[in-house]
């Protein structure tokens, strides 16, 4: 088992909710890479995106 999988379940989270940190994690990343280091631009998709990433944040922590 992955210790951050562990520490997570210890600290009442479900499997859902460790994935979609991770996809979070992963998207912040390779966002802020693609918007800083490549110096693309920030189209309205991309923003739809991020919305209803959060949006799906919301739901899977709401209690």
């Amino acid at each position: 088992m992955v210790p951050a999988n562990r520490i997570g379940h210890a600290h009442g989270m479900s499997g859902f909710q460790m994935k979609i940190t991770q996809e979070i994690i992963t998207l912040v990343v390779l966002t802020s890479f693609a918007l800083l280091y490549l110096r693309e631009p920030l189209q309205p998709q991309i923003l739809s995106a991020i919305a209803l990433l959060r949006g799906a944040v919301y739901v899977m922590f709401r209690k």
